[in-house]
């Protein structure tokens, strides 16, 4: 039986995409046969307090030599030290949805300090897995070379089709959590563009991850006048999602910068159509047929993609069957967890030498 250590920082039960995606993944390599044990480090990563940085040292030196290790990118970015004290006798392998830097937000020094300290700990990973191809591309200016990284996209569940609002007005659904990266501000400016139109917004997601950024779009809706059409909602459970997914009539994810983009794979999985944008793998799984897809931050272009959607009931059909011939294509759990298999079985086995 093959053996893995999997490390995460918090709680493996986080409701965003990466902790989804080792959720899933997890579950996924136990049922193909693996021994996955996970350990959880601190929470404050990426921004590790000088105790959480301990902690972490301590789980890594008290895992068996000739061990196989996998590290979430939100830890393994911000602890190179650690990661290179243990390279030699480990077989560390990186797992990133996105590089550290790359989150939008933070100021010029900060996303210096975490650029230099993601390219030291990638350095130290004798192999480097990534949820889509844009990811690799991105590693590329970190250093690492193509042959040891290995794109291992997420799975999608399968899902009933949505039957949408029945309504006079449509329902518009964004499932992500409000933090500066999501793009829900360029919503907010985008649907105030639009009143004439008969819409309503469902917002999905973590109100307490970033409670600044909720706060100020929430001082948005009421400065704008949307409080009465859109809905901020927080978490929910997977129940209450299904419903709202399936009395949505399009998801909106207007995100400035994205690994894979789970969100919209789960939407395309109800034969929704998607008005986003281009980043991480959402070019790839919105097909021209079941979406519009708009520059990242670009408030007007992304009113002009919705205003065409709301306003036309035959672009709506064509998007929706669009997004229903893309729904067969989608990607399995088990169609995941085989590639994540077998890049750790196959993939590069050497140690960096130091």
């Amino acid at each position: 039986m093959s053996s893995l250590v999997w490390i995460v920082p918090g709680n493996l039960e986080t409701v965003t995409g990466g902790y989804a995606y080792d959720r899933r993944m997890v579950a996924a390599l136990r049922d193909r046969g693996w021994s996955v044990s996970v350990r959880e480090l601190d929470d404050s990563f990426p921004r590790p307090t000088s105790a959480a940085r301990v902690q972490a040292a301590h789980v890594l030196a008290a895992i068996p030599d000739g061990s196989s290790v996998l590290i979430d990118g939100l830890a393994l970015g911000a602890m190179p030290s650690e990661v290179e004290r243990e390279a030699a006798r480990l077989q560390l392998i990186a797992l990133v949805h996105h590089p550290l830097a790359a989150e939008t937000g933070i100021d010029e020094d900060t996303a210096v300090a975490l650029e230099a300290s993601e390219r030291r700990a990638l350095a130290a990973a004798s192999l480097v897995v990534v949820t889509s191809r844009a990811t690799t591309v991105a590693l590329e200016h970190y250093g690492v070379a193509r042959e040891r990284i290995v794109v291992v996209e997420p799975g999608t569940d399968r899902a009933p089709v949505a039957r949408g609002s029945q309504g006079a007005a449509l329902q518009l659904l964004c499932v992500a959590a409000l933090i500066p990266r999501k793009g829900h501000e360029v919503l907010f400016r985008a649907l105030v563009m639009m009143p004439h139109l008969e819409w309503r917004l469902t917002c999905v997601g973590s109100l307490k991850r970033d409670p600044a950024t909720a706060e100020r779009l929430r001082g948005r809706l009421r400065s704008d006048g949307l409080e009465g059409r859109v809905m901020l909602t927080g978490e929910v459970d997977a129940a209450t999602l299904a419903t709202l997914y399936d009395g949505a009539d399009l998801f909106v994810f207007p995100t400035l910068h994205e690994g894979y983009g789970m969100a919209v794979a789960e939407a395309l999985a109800r034969g929704l159509p998607v008005v986003g944008t281009p980043t991480g793998a959402i070019a790839d799984l919105v097909a021209p047929s079941a979406g519009i897809l708009v520059p990242p931050g670009d408030a007007q272009a992304l009113a002009a993609a919705l205003a065409l959607v709301l306003a036309d009931a035959h672009v709506r059909e064509q998007l929706t069957h669009g997004a229903l011939r893309v729904r067969e294509g989608l990607p399995s759990w088990e169609d995941a967890s085989a590639r994540m298999s077998e890049a750790l079985e196959k993939g590069p086995r050497e140690r960096i030498q130091r």
